[in-house]
């Protein structure tokens, strides 16, 4: 009898420790793959998914518009950068490299590459001096570009008021406006904006 009570304790323990031990996987870290051309927002402030979307509306938009292909060559263009007018820290640099990758893969657009014009300088001066003549470069032959594009991303915020509840609501507006502007008038020559608008819910208690 003896025995079989401890037997019985033994499978009993054994069974616990199964349990407990398949039951820990959930409070593992694991890490995965994610589609980004299918993720869902996690939270209500602007996120990757936002980038890519607005990224190539405007590409499409822009790059196939009578303003661009009217030109008999590709028009120059460089860009001057977005404005963040929101509350948090913004990768606008993030945003307007993968809005220029899109605008150049159309073939419609040329770039000028204004982020690297010291680099540009420093390399000329070099071979100036050092290269031999017939690998130089020519100086002061860089093209100049004829339109600028810029523009401006602003947001709102809305929360719940408050009152006993078990959760929050978060309600956020964003608006992304781009412009190009003529360099030899001043003029703006193409704008447009894009706007969204995300609500979140998260609960008072948890972790």
């Amino acid at each position: 009898m003896k025995i079989q009570v401890q037997r019985m304790l033994t499978i009993l323990t054994a069974a616990t420790l199964a349990s407990l031990l398949s039951g820990c996987a959930m409070f593992r870290a694991q890490t995965s793959g994610v589609d980004v051309d299918s993720a869902d927002p996690m939270r209500e402030r602007f996120d990757f998914t936002d980038l890519r979307n607005i990224t190539e509306s405007f590409a499409n938009e822009l790059g196939y518009s009578p303003f661009i292909t009217e030109h008999n060559a590709p028009p120059i263009v460089m860009i001057a950068g977005v404005q963040n007018r929101t509350s948090e820290y913004m990768d606008t640099k993030n945003l307007t490299d993968r809005l220029r990758t899109l605008l150049f893969q159309t073939g419609n657009l040329q770039f000028v590459n204004e982020a690297r014009r010291e680099d540009l300088l420093r390399e000329q001066g070099y071979q100036a001096a050092q290269a031999t003549p017939e690998t130089q470069v020519g100086i002061g032959q860089q093209l100049g570009a004829r339109y600028m594009i810029s523009g401006s991303l602003t947001e709102m915020a809305d929360r719940s008021p408050r009152q006993v509840r078990v959760s929050k609501t978060v309600r956020r507006y964003y608006k992304l406006t781009l412009e190009v502007t003529d360099l030899e008038t001043g003029l703006l020559a193409w704008t447009a904006e894009r706007e969204f608008a995300r609500e979140a819910r998260q609960p008072l208690i948890g972790w």
